[in-house]
C-alpha cells in the first residue's frame, strides 16, 4: 500500500465528507493505493455517524473512536499503530490542509529518501495577534532547544516513512514535537515543505493560547527526557553531588573555626549563629533530596509499564 492518512478530529462532521471527496480525487488522479484512518477524538456532533456512512461507500475509509476526548498526541499514537502504507500522512480535518499537497509530500519520503517531511505554513490565515505571533516565538524556542531547524513545528501536515512511526511514542501533548521524537530515535534526514495553508471553512479552532503556554512546557520536558530520559541520576546525582560537596565543606569550615576559637580561649559564638551553619544544613539537605530524585528516576525507569493511555469503543475496517 502506497499511502495511509491518519487524520485526529473532534466535532468536524461539517467538514469530513468535502476533505473524503477531495483526498480522493487527489488518491485517484495519482493512481495511488491508500487508507483514510479517522480517529474521532471523542466528538458529541454526528462526525462518527459520518465516518461509518463514508466507510461503507469507500472500504478504503477505516475508523477509531474514542471513549472520550484524550488529545491529539494519543489519537495520532492510535493511527499510527494501525497504519499499514509505506508512507504515512497526518492532516487536520478542518480542511485548512490541503490533500493536493499529498503527492509531492510522498516524492520527498520514496524519491529524495527524508524519514520526515513537516510542512511549513508560510502564509497564514490566523489572527496575527492570538496565533502568528506566538507561534513564531513557539518555532524560534523549539528550534533553539531541540536543534531541529523547522520552522513550523506545529503544521499539522506532515509525512513520515512508516518505520518512523513504529518507532517513536507519541504522548501527553508531544505531537508538536514528533520531529524531535524522531531525530532522538535515530532518524536524522528531516525536511520541510511550504505548503498551502486555507482559512477555516467551518466551525471553530478547538486550540486556544493555553496550547503556547502547554508547548513551552511541553519542550522543556522533551529536552529533559532527550538529554536525560535514560539516565536521571546524571542530572539529579551531578546536582546533589554539587550540593553535597559545598555543604560539606562549609561544615568542614565551622569545625575548623570552632576549633581555632576554642584553642585561642575565645569560643563565644554558638554554632548555630554562625551563618555557614545554615548554608551546610541546607545544602546538604538539597544534595541528598536530589541524590533519592536520582534513584527514584532510575527505579521507575526499569520498572515502568507501558499502561493504555486511551480507551477505543469502536472500530471500523480494523
Amino acid at each position: 500500500m502506497n499511502l495511509s492518512i491518519i487524520i485526529p478530529l473532534l466535532n468536524e462532521e461539517e467538514s469530513l465528507r468535502e476533505l473524503h471527496t477531495w483526498i480522493v480525487k487527489v488518491m485517484n488522479a495519482n493512481n495511488f493505493t491508500y487508507e483514510v484512518v479517522f480517529i474521532d477524538d471523542g466528538s458529541t456532533d454526528n462526525s462518527w455517524q459520518l465516518i461509518e456512512t463514508l466507510s461503507h461507500e469507500n472500504p478504503n475509509i477505516k475508523g477509531i473512536r474514542f471513549l472520550r476526548n484524550y488529545g491529539k498526541s494519543q489519537a495520532l499514537h492510535a493511527g499510527f499503530a494501525k497504519a499499514s502504507g509505506n508512507v504515512i500522512i497526518t492532516m487536520d480535518a478542518d480542511l485548512q490542509d490541503s490533500p493536493d499537497e499529498i503527492p509531492e509530500l510522498y516524492h520527498m519520503i520514496m524519491a529524495q529518501n527524508y524519514d520526515l517531511v513537516s510542512g511549513w505554513k508560510k502564509k497564514r490565515f490566523d489572527s496575527v495577534v492570538s496565533k502568528n505571533l506566538p507561534s513564531k516565538l513557539f518555532n524560534w524556542a523549539a528550534r533553539k532547544t531541540s536543534g531541529v531547524q523547522l520552522n513550523d513545528f506545529n503544521c499539522g501536515l506532515k509525512a513520515y516513512k512508516n518505520v518512523v512511526v513504529k518507532n517513536i511514542e507519541v504522548s501527553g501533548e508531544m505531537h508538536r514535537y514528533i520531529p524531535v521524537l524522531a531525530k532522538n530515535a535515530g532518524f536524522g534526514k528531516i525536511g520541510e515543505k511550504v505548503v498551502v495553508h486555507q482559512a477555516r471553512k467551518y466551525g471553530s479552532t478547538k486550540f486556544g493560547m493555553e496550547r503556547f503556554i502547554n508547548g513551552f512546557l511541553d519542550l522543556i520536558t522533551i529536552w529533559f527526557l532527550s538529554r536525560f530520559g535514560k539516565r536521571p541520576m546524571h542530572l539529579f546525582g551531578a546536582w546533589g553531588l554539587l550540593m553535597f560537596i559545598i555543604g560539606f565543606f562549609s561544615a568542614g569550615y565551622i569545625g575548623i573555626m570552632k576549633l581555632y576559637r576554642l584553642y585561642d580561649k575565645q569560643d563565644t559564638i554558638l554554632i548555630t549563629d554562625n551563618p555557614w551553619f545554615y548554608i551546610a544544613l541546607t545544602t546538604m539537605i538539597i544534595g541528598t533530596q536530589l541524590f533519592l530524585a536520582g534513584f527514584l528516576g532510575e527505579i521507575i525507569l526499569r520498572t515502568k509499564n507501558n499502561e493504555e493511555r486511551y480507551k477505543v469503543s469502536k472500530e471500523i475496517n480494523l
